[in-house]
C-alpha cells in the first residue's frame, strides 16, 4: 500500500516520526514535503496529497499542521478527497468505516507522537463499510458542486 504524507513546518516532526513507522510497517510512503522546519504554506502541501490521492497514484493521503485544520480544510478542496481530521483512534476507524475517508489529517500540537501513530494505524487498517447508507452519503458529497 502507497501512502502520500505531506505537512507544513508546524508538523514537521510528526511527520517525520510517521513516516519512519510507516517504513517500519512496510508501507510505500511518498514524502511530499515540506522537508525543513522553516515557515511555509500548509495548503501547498495539503493540496498536492490530495492531488497524489485523487489521481491515484497513492491509495490514502496524510497530512499535518499544527492543529490539523488548515490543512485539512486545503486537501478537502481537492475533487474526490474526503480528508478527516481525527484526534483519536474511534474517529479514525468510523471515518473510514462511514466515511471512506481516503486522507488523514492530525495536528502535531494537538495529539501526541504514541496516540498519532495509533491513529494512523487505525485509519490505515480499516475499511469502508460498503454499506448502502453510507455510500449513498458519499455520493450525495461528491455531488456538490462549486
Amino acid at each position: 500500500m502507497k501512502v502520500a504524507i505531506g505537512s507544513d513546518h508546524g508538523g514537521f516532526d510528526l511527520k517525520e516520526l510517521i513516516i519512519a513507522h510507516l517504513n517500519e510497517e512496510g508501507y510505500e510512503v511518498a514524502d511530499l514535503g515540506c522537508y525543513t522546519k522553516e515557515s511555509c504554506d500548509y495548503p501547498i502541501f495539503g493540496h498536492a496529497v490530495a492531488k497524489t490521492v485523487a489521481a491515484k497514484e497513492a491509495d490514502f493521503g496524510i497530512v499535518i499542521c499544527t492543529t490539523g485544520i488548515g490543512i485539512s480544510i486545503a486537501a478537502n478542496k481537492v475533487p474526490g478527497i474526503r480528508a478527516a481530521l481525527c484526534t483519536n483512534e474511534l474517529m479514525a476507524k468510523m471515518t473510514r468505516l462511514h466515511n471512506d475517508a481516503n486522507v488523514l489529517a492530525l495536528g502535531a500540537n494537538i495529539t501526541g507522537p504514541g496516540l498519532a501513530v495509533a491513529i494512523t494505524d487505525t485509519f490505515l487498517k480499516g475499511e469502508f463499510s460498503g454499506g448502502e447508507r453510507h455510500q449513498r452519503r458519499i455520493d450525495e458529497i461528491e455531488a456538490v458542486e462549486a
